[in-house]
């Protein structure tokens, strides 16, 4: 929001500087952003008159110019602009004058010269040669009944300064001078000059039907018709000069009148070229396959979720946004509809930004435009019509259909010192807000006010409490330290923290990413199995636009990443978030009803088990590998790992992992497919585990070494095929019975055996294999005996043969 200061103090004028100003603003939440002066700094230039103009007798663009600056005699001046021409009043820069600095900061002054011959003295100038406008196609042409002589700083009022203001969203009621102005009074005390009152009176009967379809999108609608008005005519300078530092360019008298009220009185309003519309105007949602040709030159298609309003041939206006190009004033306008209308803030926001553009009006309507204006707004902008262009106007028509209600907010003076941490009386608490001219009444301890049609913003107790903190000011606000104690939060030496977790995988080899928590819908689809996705309302970029349940997608595409860049071996992990539907969850400070977001670790190896090195080429990482590390990531609790399916992995080179007999994840290598569509040379082997599976830990208890060494002995159990290692582990260990001596202290699966097709007889059958396991005996500080030795083979024997139908090999 940008308006120069001038402005702003023709409605409410404090004894303030104007940096005292500026800063009054940000202490009450109005950001003062930029403070920028009109015109840089110069002297010396006057209002002057070009009596003559004559041709350079030695340069064909040259003029000799006799200019009056309202001395006893004129000046001649050599000036080679294209307009310079008898009768107009430009600005003079007399000799003695000083420019504004150039390039090298320095100013630069007026001397007596001499041109082809000719002698000058002075210089006519040119908007940028002033410092005011990029305009340099001719001189500044000022207005006819400018005094000659006066300084033209005075005349075009340049000793003035633009404020440039941050407003955040509550603050739709200052999206104008005169809500910054309502503002500055509340803030200052100073007094607030009012609104002007123009009622119009017709003079005519002329009148447009409009029907509003829609009243959830559209709660009043005023229009008026002005007829025989004049369009070529020029924009007064005064308004022009207003529309111009507040960033507005100028396009004709009709939008620039819009323009000028919509920055003085936050009123967007449309002007329609009333001979182009056919029939009446119908406010409605738009139709899928509607189109509309746009002020700005864009084509739209509109559809069920966008306001429009049309006449009976075709929509002619985006609602709330921007007009159509086909009902636009133009030179050759003679008969207008003026419209004003209040649009609900929900069926505005978001649309523009659907076609890719934003607008002045859509900005102020999604945050709320007061309703109980637009008539008498509508008598302004006729006003000023009937001032610059003429005509005549008709009726004013005023339909309210859906006007919002205001509902009392209260406001509990005990409750705003505590969150303030203030001492504030009711008193003054009601002063605050008296101040912003909202209605109040009191009761012991509670204001209750009455939200005014202007105040979107005021919904709950905050708000008040708010509106109370700026109207005091922040500045004012104690500053007091917080009295919540601190206390260290102390980590269980039973849990690894994630950074040291972040620690061993980097000691294994990994490094971590860190990636989106969005992701494309395919990835969730393929890669988790999800086809329920957690949607985004609001994606970044369309392709991104659902929450993860995985992080292997993550994963994979930081290996493409790498991949493409000739990495021949990459390992990575990430720990992080994700997010699945799970109706048990409700709402509480650290999640949200419906979603569950646990925390993950996953990771990813491929390419060469070890870097390159003189031992010659490494073999490629394979399932085990990766196996080993998600071992070392549980230690010392137990994983069992069975075969199973997941839907990013090889069908039969995946495994579940179970903690506790609690499947915590997976690991496994790529599924074909996946590698074949991700453009990959080798497959990738992935795990990804819960967390708080990963964190635990027991801790370590010390032990005495045995007095007697321990005895190994060897085994060759003959088993079906289908016994995995996990079964003849639980097998083997099962004979440590509970509350009796742990004589086996470990077992281990050191070799397999299957017959080859066509090789004699090896004591298996068919559809058998034999597995070599070491046992480790001991019975502690006592010496086994060769009775104890083989008590103990014979029962692992003996569960084996029981629970596997297994026997020992001859």
């Amino acid at each position: 929001m940008q308006f120069p200061e001038s402005w702003l103090r023709e409605y409410c004028n404090p004894a303030l500087s104007t940096q005292e100003l500026a800063d009054a603003l940000t202490m009450a939440g109005l950001e003062v952003e930029e403070l920028d002066p009109v015109a840089p700094p110069f002297t010396g230039i006057v209002v002057g008159e070009i009596l003559s103009a004559e041709q350079h007798p030695n340069a064909d663009r040259l003029r000799v110019c006799q200019v009056d600056v309202g001395e006893a005699q004129p000046l001649s001046i050599v000036c080679g602009a294209p307009n310079a021409r008898a009768g107009i009043k430009v600005p003079c820069a007399t000799v003695g004058a000083e420019l504004p600095p150039g390039e090298d900061g320095k100013p630069f002054k007026i001397k007596i010269g001499k041109l082809r011959g000719v002698e000058s003295f002075g210089m006519l100038c040119s908007a940028r040669e002033l410092g005011i406008s990029d305009e340099h196609g001719g001189l500044l042409e000022l207005a006819a009944d400018a005094p000659l002589g006066q300084n033209v700083r005075e005349l075009l009022q340049l000793d003035d300064t633009l404020f440039t203001l941050k407003l955040t969203p509550n603050l739709a009621h200052c999206l104008s001078v005169y809500g910054v102005a309502r503002e500055v009074s509340a803030i200052t005390g100073s007094p607030l000059k009012p609104l002007a009152s123009v009622p119009v009176q017709p003079q005519t009967d002329a009148a447009l039907a409009v029907t509003i379809a829609a009243p959830e999108l559209c709660g009043r609608f005023s229009g008026r018709v002005v007829t025989g008005v004049t369009t070529q005519v020029q924009t007064p300078a005064w308004m022009k000069a207003r529309l111009e530092r507040c960033g507005q360019r100028t396009v004709s008298p009709l939008v620039d009148i819009s323009n000028y009220v919509m920055f003085e009185r936050g009123r967007p309003s449309h002007i329609f070229d009333l001979d182009k519309i056919h029939g009446g105007l119908q406010v409605r949602w738009g139709r899928a396959g509607e189109t509309l040709q746009l002020l700005n030159g864009n084509s739209i298609t509109v559809d069920e979720q966008v306001g429009v309003i049309a006449d009976d041939q075709a929509v002619e206006s985006l609602a709330g946004i921007m007009g159509g190009d086909a009902t636009a004033v133009s030179d050759s306008t003679q008969n207008i509809y003026i419209e004003a209308a209040f649009w609900w803030p929900d069926a505005i926001a978001g649309r523009s930004r659907r076609f890719n553009f934003s607008t002045d009006a859509g900005h102020r309507f999604e945050r709320g435009v007061d309703p109980a204006g637009t008539a008498s707004d509508i008598d302004y902008i006729t006003a000023l019509v009937q001032q610059i262009c003429g005509g005549q106007a008709g009726p004013l028509h005023d339909q309210q259909v859906n006007m919002p209600v205001s509902t009392n907010v209260r406001l509990r003076v005990e409750r705003a010192n505590r969150i303030l941490g203030t001492k504030l009386t009711q008193d003054q608490c009601a002063d605050a807000l008296a101040r912003l001219g909202l209605p109040l009444t009191q009761e012991p301890g509670v204001i209750t006010v009455q939200p005014p049609s202007h105040r979107f913003d005021l919904r709950i107790e905050e708000d008040l409490i708010e509106e109370v903190a700026r109207i005091v000011g922040y500045d004012n606000l104690p500053e007091t330290p917080p009295l919540a104690p601190t206390v260290p939060s102390v980590q269980s030496e039973s849990r690894k923290g994630r950074f040291e977790l972040r620690h061993q995988l980097a000691g294994r080899g990994y490094l971590e990413t860190v990636n989106f928590s969005f992701v494309p819908p395919d990835w969730e689809r393929e890669l988790a199995g999800n086809a329920n996705p957690i949607k985004l309302l609001n994606p970044i970029v369309s392709q991104m636009s659902v929450m993860r349940s995985s992080l292997l997608g993550s994963l994979l595409q930081v290996l493409k990443f790498n991949v493409d860049r000739r990495a021949d071996r990459v390992r990575v992990f990430e720990i992080g978030r994700v997010f699945r539907r799970d109706a048990q969850v409700a709402t509480t400070d650290s999640t949200v009803a419906g979603v569950d977001q646990p925390m993950r670790v996953a990771g990813l190896a491929y390419g060469a088990v070890e870097p390159l090195s003189w031992r010659g080429k490494q073999a490629s990482v394979d399932f085990y590998d990766v196996k080993a590390d998600v071992e070392s990531l549980l230690a010392p609790r137990q994983a069992v790992f069975a075969a199973a399916e997941h839907p990013a992995m090889h069908p039969g080179r995946c495994a579940s992992v179970s903690v506790d007999g609690i499947v915590v994840g997976h690991v496994g290598e790529l599924h074909p497919k996946w590698r074949q569509q991700w453009e990959l040379p080798l497959a990738p082997v992935v795990f990804e585990l819960d967390m708080e599976a990963v964190l635990p830990r027991a801790l370590p208890q010390g032990q005495p070494l045995p007095k007697q060494l321990p005895v190994e002995r060897d085994l060759a159990l003959i088993v079906p095929e289908a016994v995995t290692h996990a079964q003849l582990m639980q097998a083997v260990t099962s004979v440590n019975r509970a509350g009796q001596p742990q004589v086996l202290q470990d077992a281990v699966l050191f070799d397999i055996y299957r017959p080859k097709p066509g090789q004699g007889a090896s004591g298996l059958a068919e559809g058998e294999k034999s597995l070599a396991v070491r046992l480790t005996l001991s019975k502690g500080d006592e010496a086994m005996t060769d009775a104890d030795i083989d008590s103990a083979v014979q029962a692992v024997a003996a569960a084996v043969a029981e629970q596997l139908n297994g026997r020992l090999r001859a």
